[in-house]
């Protein structure tokens, strides 16, 4: 099958890190804490600025984390279609509700939210992804035709929020092996992997067996 773009322009590239060592050195600082009341539960939001993307990401945390070791925590990237709009075309949307829900009920916990949209790819150029898979290709394609990886996202950042907020381990929820190796790459201590379960659905069947079948999720 021949899929071509909806038009010609060429896909908008995201910068790539500079490798200066093993992790990549980045420098993350505190920005702003506040309150952030939820249907969930209490929680608190924490902003940070780094010099890697120049892009804010944010801790929203529950209860105390700073000493604790084994914190329940998802490393979270946005996904404006699925978490705002409620998009049936991914699972981004459930597992961020789950992951709030789970957490909220445990003594502490993290949401780490990472602006990587499109796992990394960004916003307008995971919207070009889409108009590819709408024409049959599937998610790791879409992003191969566009000229990218099928994941460029990086845990550098991730990691140094984690520190920052003086966590001593953690339970990650997640189903992408990916992100344990990343955040072990960067000096997390990562004491178990916890499946996030979500329901597919129609319009999602063939991304979640993508990311099965290519991707290595663990579903």
């Amino acid at each position: 099958m021949s899929i071509k773009p909806e038009s010609a322009a060429e896909p908008v590239r995201p910068p790539r890190p500079s490798v200066s060592g093993s992790p990549l050195k980045v420098n993350v600082e505190h920005f702003a804490t506040a309150n952030l009341p939820t249907r969930y539960g209490q929680f608190r939001i924490v902003a940070f600025k780094n010099d890697r993307d120049g892009k804010d990401h944010v801790a929203v945390i529950h209860g105390d984390v700073r000493g604790k070791q084994g914190v329940l925590t998802r490393i979270h990237s946005e996904c404006l279609t699925g978490d705002v709009f409620g998009s049936l075309k991914c699972d981004c949307g459930p597992q961020l509700n789950a992951a709030l829900e789970e957490i909220a009920e445990q003594e502490a916990g993290i949401i780490l939210y990472m602006r990587q949209e499109g796992r990394g790819i960004g916003l307008a150029n995971k919207i070009k992804a889409y108009s590819l898979q709408d024409g049959g290709l599937d998610t790791v394609e879409a992003n191969e035709h566009l000229g990218f990886d099928d994941d460029l996202r990086d845990y550098s950042i991730s990691a140094r929020m984690l520190e920052l907020l003086g966590v001593e381990s953690i339970v990650l929820m997640t189903n992408n092996p990916s992100k344990v190796e990343g955040l072990e790459q960067a000096g997390i201590v990562v004491d178990e992997r916890r499946p996030i379960k979500t329901v597919p659905n129609p319009h999602n069947y063939d991304y979640l067996e993508t990311k099965r079948l290519k991707s290595g999720h663990l579903l």
